[in-house]
């Protein structure tokens, strides 16, 4: 419960001091929702080249750019009335393309580089990732309540970031593959626990 409170807290700091500024600055220079979604993927792309050449740092550098463009384009929706379904759908899509793309360009480095380790790391990493988005996706759509678990999208993120521009990109992509991968069964535990829970009280009545 506590982790839950402290996350709120963040959330709301950073949307104070972060996100809020800068929507309003897009807004008034008339830039969309959209458009910041899409620039988010298209920065994606820049970050996977330079991690491809082994620009690490600058690919680091990049990534925080890119990854703080996913939660703008939400306030940017917000705070101009613009808010819609289809646009939370782009996003949502935009960003699992996005990921997807930052870690291609970690899998071409380890091939490049014939980093076995690197590249299977890269590879469960993905999984992991995909898998803990789609858990919950598929899991709210039937009724479950709400999302669990730690290495969500912006940890994610975080966490390469911080590996980029460190060196140790590595360990940081063991990290992600393994709590991604934990967090992905725990959202499934979770899941089937409250739908089971809920059929059993639908089935009582």
């Amino acid at each position: 419960m506590t982790v839950q409170i402290d996350r709120a807290k963040l959330r709301a700091t950073f949307a104070r001091y972060y996100e809020e500024p800068i929507a309003r600055a897009l807004i008034w220079a008339r830039i969309g929702p959209s458009a910041v979604t899409l620039l988010g993927l298209a920065l994606a792309g820049v970050t996977a080249y330079l991690i491809a050449i082994d620009l690490l740092l600058w690919g680091g550098l990049m990534l925080i750019v890119s990854g703080g463009l996913d939660s703008i384009d939400g306030a940017v929706a917000r705070m101009s009335g613009k808010a819609s379904s289809a646009g939370a759908l782009l996003d949502s899509v935009v960003d699992r393309a996005a990921e997807g793309v930052v870690l291609f360009g970690v899998l071409w480095l380890a091939v490049e580089s014939d980093d076995g380790t690197l590249a299977l790391l890269t590879f469960v990493a993905l999984l992991g990732s995909l898998l803990v988005s789609y858990v919950v996706a598929r899991a709210t759509a039937l009724g479950s309540p709400r999302a669990v678990g730690l290495m969500t999208r912006p940890e994610r993120v975080v966490a390469l970031a911080i590996g980029l521009v460190t060196g140790f990109l590595t360990i940081a992509v063991a990290v992600i593959a393994v709590l991604a991968t934990l967090t992905a069964v725990h959202r499934l535990w979770y899941g089937l626990s409250t739908l089971r829970a809920g059929a059993d009280e639908a089935s009582g009545e």
